[in-house]
């Protein structure tokens, strides 16, 4: 598929890997719609890239269905689904005060980064499936974000593993799903990257971080990213696959 002059969506694209998939898109044509539960970042990226702030939480049918809604007004109907909006998570099952974990804590985990990509999922394919077919009778496609810790994860990732591995999982059967309607489905598993939440660790944590990924030895650039998810949208034969983006690292227990 070709980026210029299609409409995007990106979640999470208020901040880190989400704005830079955001600016990517842009400087390659498309017309992007930035969906964030934080609009004050929202609308900063969508100002700096031409596109427009869109406040979402991917938790929530409506207020997906209105993003979607609302970003089709606009631009037409999105052929792009960049799915990166997650959050993190890190609590031992048994805590140093020997109390289980809160339930709560993983489901909420649980909630936003799986539930919510396959909430923004069905809603984007069930708008362009009825969008006119393109070259090779594509429709669409979708990225969405796991995470290494979707396959090493570390003591206390219990939930943002079993998060990141549920999306891993059902990449292929959305992906042989959709295939009747000409949408592609990918994943990125992204390891460490210089996103503004690890940049607030100590420089002697990020540096330590930055030393484990044997080549290169350095923290991933979201620019990185970004440019791996423009390609996924690019090249029409990758589909149902997750790819790891990680320098080769493989993570300790701890």
């Amino acid at each position: 598929m070709k980026i210029q002059g299609h409409a995007a969506l990106v979640t999470g694209g208020g901040s880190g890997l989400g704005e830079a998939t955001a600016r990517e898109l842009a400087r390659l044509g498309a017309k992007v719609a930035v969906l964030d539960v934080n609009m004050d970042n929202a609308q900063r990226v969508a100002a700096d890239i031409g596109g427009i702030a869109v406040q979402c939480d991917v938790t929530s049918p409506g207020s997906m269905q209105a993003a979607i809604e609302q970003a089709a007004a606009a631009h037409g109907t999105a052929r792009i689904l960049m799915q990166i909006a997650g959050i993190g998570s890190a609590k031992r099952v048994v805590g140093k005060d020997g109390n289980a974990a809160p339930l709560e804590d993983f489901a909420k985990v649980i909630n936003v980064n799986l539930i919510g990509t396959y909430n923004a999922a069905r809603l984007f394919a069930a708008a362009c499936a009825k969008a006119d077919p393109m070259e090779d009778g594509e429709r669409g496609v979708m990225v969405f974000t796991a995470s290494v810790a979707a396959f090493d994860g570390q003591v206390g990732q219990q939930a943002y593993s079993a998060s990141k591995a549920g999306v891993a999982g059902m990449t292929l059967p959305m992906a042989r799903d959709l295939a009747q309607h000409g949408i592609r489905v990918c994943t990125i598993a992204p390891g460490l990257f210089a996103t503004p939440l690890l940049r607030t660790l100590p420089e002697p944590i990020q540096a330590s971080l930055a030393a484990s990924i044997p080549f290169p030895a350095r923290l991933g650039k979201p620019e990185e990213f970004a440019e791996l998810a423009a390609h996924i949208v690019s090249n029409g034969h990758l589909n149902g696959e997750v790819i790891r983006l990680d320098g080769a690292l493989r993570m300790a227990p701890r």
